[in-house]
């Protein structure tokens, strides 16, 4: 394989900069790497480098580039993104493209300011029929090349050509069924459904996939860069006051894979318990699976237990790596990563969305500790409200509590309760009637975002507890239930069932995300005053540099 051998370029192209990618070329300094030029996801990255943690080497396209449409078409040119592949290309020792030994990367968005799953990633870009065999060369493994292949077909079908994802969701259908994409399809299954994808592709878009990397690369930085337009981007925007005018950037990436088999998979973790802000790292993971898969809200997770036993040194190491970052930035990460064949990448990290007790108590520990002084401390809780620093809990009326219909992962504490809606305009419209509404979906997904505003709480059939919709719903304060096995929607019959007990739209639920319970009906709920914290708050807002529990 030919790598480039040059590291000298005369003009380096304006705002694109290096991350984990070894020594750079002379002369190249990033001093300009600021928050507000890389957006907070390279940002992140950047500073796990610096750390010394295990970082897939990048390069980021600045958040200039998202500002018109000019400078995003400017940003597909292979004068501006070709030296920032090559320095890619020589930390990895890898070509892209290249038919033997390809290298495959990741793109994804990442504004100044989070905003969870408004902003689009494509993943596994490089891949096509000629690098095909070559990837299997590499890793050995038939089923993970068809599994990446048909899963990068699907979502640049969706995020590129906007094709809709029923699309290829029927063409599962034919190949599989019912079955599970991860645990049950073996590599026969997905190169058939590989097939289907690019003739149902090609049907859909008007043209064949593009089978060329590098118009691969340049579709995906534009996508990526034009989702800052998106309508549930501008929603996001409009509902936390954020500035439309500081843009994305674009960090081009990499791949590791965490769908090689039982030794890999895909996490998302937060450094401490972004509901009540204990402090004990909180993790999601999947198995056999790309990062897509647990943040997208369709997909079904385990908890950390597993990962801990199967894998008890990784595991050690991820608790580790979590202190430190953590330690490093500051505050409570809400951090991505990767596991390939048992060796573990960090891919982001960055300040986790949490609830205002969260807020409270992780600024009065981290202060505690040393890690941060008493006036960030106090910057961060200023508009809390100690009335707000309550526990919910379910008042049964006889003193009895009913048998649950069923339990379900808590995203978010607390207790709500009201009638059952199934998608936005039943919500919205039953909010208007001054009805309280429970959103109940099959996946969790953050094209909900307006029904999630306008619901008290969120039902889901799938999903993770850190899946990009349950972390809006959090920062939200709605009580939020994920991955309930026991539920069922109908939304053609306007129905759900919870195990055995059929409800209908309109029917009440009750949701405790204290423990997880779903009842039927609706029932009392009782505020309970967190009185050791709210005193905590005080001394610290009356002058106290420390401000310890009394537990």
């Amino acid at each position: 394989m030919n790598m480039p051998s040059s590291l000298t370029y005369a003009e380096w192209p304006a705002d694109v900069y290096l991350i984990g990618c070894g020594r750079k070329p002379p002369g190249l300094v990033h001093a300009d790497a600021s928050l507000e030029n890389i957006g907070c996801k390279a940002f992140g990255l950047l500073g796990m480098s610096q750390l010394g943690l295990p970082v897939p080497p990048a390069f980021v396209l600045g958040t200039g580039y998202s500002r018109s449409d000019a400078m995003r078409q400017l940003a597909t040119e292979r004068k501006v993104w070709a030296p920032g592949l090559q320095q890619i290309e020589l930390a990895s020792d890898r070509r892209f493209g290249d038919t033997r030994a390809p290298l495959l990367l990741a793109v994804r968005s990442g504004a100044a300011v989070s905003m969870p799953g408004m902003l689009e990633t494509l993943l596994n870009i490089g891949l096509c029929d000629a690098t095909l065999s070559g990837l299997l060369r590499q890793t050995g493994n038939p089923r993970l090349v068809w599994d990446t292949y048909r899963r990068l077909v699907a979502s640049y079908g969706e995020v590129v050509e906007g094709i809709a994802p029923q699309v290829f969701e029927a063409e599962y259908s034919m190949v599989a069924g019912a079955a599970d994409e991860v645990e049950q399809l073996d590599f026969a299954q997905l190169r058939e459904l590989t097939r289907r994808s690019l003739r149902a592709y090609a049907q859909a878009a008007g043209r064949p996939f593009p089978q060329d990397p590098e118009a691969q690369l340049a579709g995906a930085i534009q996508a990526v860069l034009a989702s800052w337009d998106t309508q549930k981007a501008r929603a996001y925007r409009h509902q936390y006051q954020i500035d439309e005018n500081i843009g994305t950037a674009a960090t081009v990436q990499g791949m590791v894979f965490g769908n090689g088999g039982g030794n890999s998979g895909a996490g998302v973790g937060f450094t401490r318990n972004p509901a009540t802000g204990e402090p004990a790292i909180w993790v999601d993971f999947l198995f056999n699976a790309q990062g897509e898969d647990v943040v997208s809200g369709r997909r079904r997770v385990q908890g950390h237990t597993e990962l801990a036993r199967t894998m008890p040194r990784l595991w050690e190491t991820l608790c580790e790596f979590g202190s430190r970052i953590e330690r490093a930035f500051g505050d409570m990460q809400d951090f991505e990563f990767t596991v390939q064949d048992a060796r573990l990448y960090l891919l982001q990290t960055r300040s986790g969305k949490r609830t205002p007790e969260a807020a409270v108590r992780i600024a009065l520990d981290l202060l505690d500790e040393g890690i941060i002084e008493a006036a960030t401390a106090q910057e961060r809780t200023a508009g809390i409200d100690p009335a707000v620093l309550v526990r919910h809990r379910v008042a049964f009326g006889d003193g009895n509590s009913p048998e649950p219909l069923a339990h379900a992962a808590s995203a978010c504490s607390g207790v709500a309760a009201g009638e059952i809606a199934l998608d936005e305009t039943a919500a919205r419209a039953r909010q208007a009637a001054g009805a309280s509404v429970i959103l109940v979906r099959s996946d969790a997904q953050t094209s909900d975002l307006t029904a999630i505003q306008v619901a008290s709480g969120l039902l889901t059939q799938r999903g993770a507890r850190t899946s990009h919709a349950a972390v809006v719903a959090r920062q939200l304060g709605k009580v939020c239930l994920i991955g309930c096995e026991a539920l069922r929607v109908h939304e053609s019959a306007r129905a759900i069932s919870l195990g055995e007990t059929t409800l209908q739209e309109g029917d009440s639920l009750t949701l405790d995300g204290n423990d997880g319970s779903i009842y039927a009906g609706e029932f009392s709920v009782v505020a309970e005053p967190l009185t050791d914290l709210q005193a905590r708050l005080a001394r610290l807002r009356t002058g106290g540099t420390r401000a310890q529990s009394h537990d």
